[in-house]
Order: structure tokens, then C-alpha cells, then sequence
């Protein structure tokens, strides 16, 4: 369950997405619809002064009030060698690049080539 810290009871505007920003502000930024680019910049809305704690999720809800609550973690296990993702195996350096520098790039055959080569025949 969360807990409101701030009461700032804010309205929402739609097109805009609200965010706590680093001062601890309830701030808004335009939202890009339809493939369109956002104007930069955020414009604050009001003066919370939240200051954070870590572990915590902070939002802010339906009401518009600022409020968090603690962060769903695992129980603080690390990850064990078993499910750590394998290393790449890469290839040896000297093969790869002897083999690709001594091929010749392909001529893509386009209709003018093929003209001039059936007007030889």
C-alpha cells in the first residue's frame, strides 16, 4: 500500500506526463502523439520538496498527491553462475580478416551491363 507524502492535489492536463523531478518537484513534460517530436523542456508544477529514500518507488497518484511505496525486489539472492548468460565465444582475429580481404566484391549485374554484353554476341 502506499503512502502520501505530499498533498498537492493536482489536475491533470491530457498530453502531459507528471514526474517528481531531482529537486523533489512535481513537474510536467509534453507527451509525443502521433509521431510528432515533444518541445523540450518541463515546466514545474508544484513545490513538494520531496527528498527521497532509497528502495522506494515514488509517483504520483490519482488524486494528484505525491506518495510512494516500497520497491518489489527479490529476497536480496545474487544471480548464480548457473543462470548467468554464457559467454561469446569470438573468432581468432587473423583468419577472419585474411579471408575477407582476399575476396573481390561482386558486380551487380544491371540491365545496362546485360545490353552491352548480348550487344557483343
Amino acid at each position: 500500500m502506499a503512502t502520501i507524502i505530499a498533498r498537492t492535489g493536482i489536475r491533470r492536463e491530457k498530453g502531459f506526463l507528471y514526474f517528481l523531478d531531482k529537486q523533489g518537484d512535481v513537474s510536467r513534460a509534453r507527451m509525443a502523439r502521433g509521431g510528432g517530436h515533444a518541445p523540450k523542456g518541463q515546466q514545474k508544477v508544484a513545490k513538494a520538496g520531496v527528498k527521497r529514500e532509497d528502495g522506494f518507488l515514488y509517483f504520483i497518484d490519482k488524486q494528484g498527491n505525491v506518495a510512494k511505496v516500497k520497491m518489489a525486489r527479490s529476497s536480496g539472492r545474487r544471480r548464480t553462475a548457473a543462470r548467468r548468460a554464457p559467454k561469446r565465444r569470438t573468432a581468432k582475429r587473423g583468419t577472419a580478416r585474411r579471408t575477407a580481404a582476399r575476396r573481390a566484391p561482386k558486380r551487380r549485374v544491371t540491365a545496362r551491363r546485360t545490353r552491352a554484353r548480348r550487344a557483343r554476341r
